[in-house]
């Protein structure tokens, strides 16, 4: 997996294009480690992309052949490597931007889901495919993937492991919009320019309060967002923000 930082940007770049950029459990470790180092301090996102044709074809199938271990075991891996990948994501305190250069299906459509923003070249297609070796959605797609497109597509994406086109994730919101290679880098790193110019620390109280809300009641919702958004008033971009406004200039976040 390559890491690099430019100017605030941390790009992941999941690089065994020769299988085209599956996952084995040590590589969904090595992605949940890379993603905690996430400070926003140093980082205005952190931008997912893969290396080759494919974003990423999901869990390793030769690896799932050579396993041998019992529920408790499976249950143990699962839990410390591709659900603690998706824990990360969700709540890093930067925005995570997939860049969907190519296919994405089971744990890579996924992480695409799980993500903050997501953009795919309109060759890309997706599918939530666990059900092909007879398994169920994991990496939070029981949990996000209805969210973003219903229960009902939601259950026939899952049980039925079709491939949808890139169009077709955009209308579903599993991704913000498909674009054509070319213009795949320069939307993301437009995308990227704009969170670079917001308050990182008001988007990482933003972040928080939708993902912890999404499953209160209103009531219990209220009262936590009430509690993050007296944390924002006490912070340097609020005032910043209010004095800008007040001074007809463009505010100036650190």
């Amino acid at each position: 997996m390559h890491v690099s930082d430019d100017d605030g940007i941390r790009t992941i770049t999941f690089d065994r294009p020769e299988v085209r950029n599956a996952f084995t459990p040590e590589a969904a470790g090595e992605l949940a480690e890379i993603l905690s180092e996430s400070d926003p301090k140093k980082h205005d996102a952190v931008v997912l992309t893969g290396e080759g044709k494919a974003f990423s074809a999901g869990g390793d199938i030769e690896s799932m052949a050579e396993r041998e271990e019992n529920v408790r075991e499976a249950y143990e891996r699962v839990r410390d490597t591709l659900s603690r990948v998706v824990e990360e994501v969700l709540t890093a305190p930067v925005p995570v931007v997939a860049k969907v250069n190519g296919d994405a299906v089971g744990a890579g459509m996924a992480l695409v889901t799980a993500a903050d923003f997501a953009y795919a070249t309109e060759s890309a297609r997706f599918a939530a495919s666990f059900i092909n070796v007879g398994l169920i959605p994991d990496m939070g797609g029981t949990f996000i993937l209805p969210r973003l497109v219903g229960l009902r597509k939601a259950k026939e994406l899952a049980f039925t492991g079709q491939l949808i086109s890139a169009e077709e994730a955009a209308e579903l919101d599993i991704v913000n919009g498909a674009v054509s290679e070319e213009q795949l880098d320069i939307r993301v790193e437009e995308l990227t320019s704009q969170l670079a110019d917001q308050p990182t620390h008001t988007i990482a109280l933003g972040k928080q309060a939708l993902h912890e809300n999404l499953g209160k009641d209103w009531r219990e919702a209220l009262d936590y967002e009430t509690m993050v958004q007296s944390q924002a008033y006490d912070m340097p971009a609020h005032r910043e923000g209010v004095s800008a406004f007040l001074e007809g200039r463009e505010p100036d976040f650190e």
